[in-house]
């Protein structure tokens, strides 16, 4: 009887170990590697550790699939996307001397930049960001975003408001408010990682083109 019920239970095992398992495990892979692909077209900007949560794999297997799907890493992403669509739009300063790099500009009204805090960006003590890279992403963004061949800050007042450190990405979100009594424009710069604000700045800048409340030029 134990012989029987041992052939029983090894016979039982054999359909368990069929190719099911494995086509199954494979349709899940396509399937990711396709709505990663979605994703990363939808938005370029999204990082390998926001992927790996999203799909509830490790970060390994994202680099993986972007390998075999020919998808560059981020800030190469970054980089073609900023020359594609900016390069030809900013005016008053070349694309390759703002600091950190530009995911959106609407000239005279808003721009938003990212910027990753590397090693070479810490103290060594505490590798929290040195200030001045903080103020030089929020400054040229600041002049960048004005549409004018010459713009420079004249006068700023800024806040930091909490440390950054190596590791964190700081998203500056610049708007153009209106002239001030000077006729000089003004730019507000928020800085943020992630929902938290890390940095405030109003730059008022001047233009050779002094621009009117309506929006003419004089």
């Amino acid at each position: 009887m134990l012989k029987c019920y041992s052939r029983c239970y090894i016979l039982l095992l054999v359909p368990s170990n069929n190719s099911d398992g494995g086509s199954k495990m494979r349709r899940n892979k396509r399937e990711r590697q396709r709505l990663l692909q979605a994703t990363i077209e939808e938005n370029p900007f999204i990082t390998d550790e926001q992927l790996a949560e999203k799909f509830s794999v490790s970060i390994q297997t994202i680099r993986l699939d972007r390998l075999e799907l020919s998808i560059p890493e981020l800030r190469e992403r970054i980089k073609h996307v900023a020359e594609r669509t900016f390069a030809d739009e900013v005016k008053s300063l070349p694309i390759e001397e703002v600091i950190g790099e530009i995911i959106d500009i609407q000239l005279d009204e808003s721009a938003i930049s990212i910027f990753d805090v590397k090693k070479e960006h810490v103290f060594k003590r505490n590798q929290i960001a040195r200030g001045h890279h903080l103020f030089a992403q929020a400054n040229s963004l600041a002049v960048a975003v004005i549409n004018d061949e010459l713009a420079l800050t004249a006068k700023a007042n800024i806040r930091f408001m909490r440390p950054v450190k190596e590791g964190e990405r700081v998203v500056a979100k610049a708007k153009v408010k209106n002239l001030n009594e000077n006729g000089r424009t003004v730019v507000e710069v928020n800085s943020y990682v992630g929902q938290e604000l890390v940095f405030q700045g109003e730059f008022h800048m001047y233009r050779s083109n002094v621009v009117k409340k309506d929006g003419e030029e004089k």
